[in-house]
């Protein structure tokens, strides 16, 4: 991974902070709109990290194949990402 790890790790840890603190919030049978906002909390945060990743991968991964005149597979591979990511 060419992603900054240190930056994507510490997205990841927050991540999962916030989904044990969801986690105690439907224990404790909070506010559902309580509960809902904290998700969209953790759904940012993930985004955050994804971004990170992809955009190392473009920057590296990517450009490498297309500078050695091999981009199809990684092309392939984004494209297969952005069917997921728009469902």
């Amino acid at each position: 991974m060419r992603a900054d790890r240190e930056q994507v790790a510490r997205l990841l840890k927050t991540a999962r902070g916030q989904i044990d603190g969801i986690l105690r919030m439907v224990e404790e049978d909070r506010y559902c709109i309580d509960i809902s906002n904290q998700i969209m909390a953790a759904e940012s945060i993930l985004g955050r990290a994804n971004r990170e990743v992809l955009r190392a991968h473009l920057e590296g991964c990517v450009r490498e194949a297309v500078d050695s005149g091999s981009a199809d597979e990684k092309i392939g591979e984004i494209a297969a990402l952005l069917d997921k990511l728009v469902r």
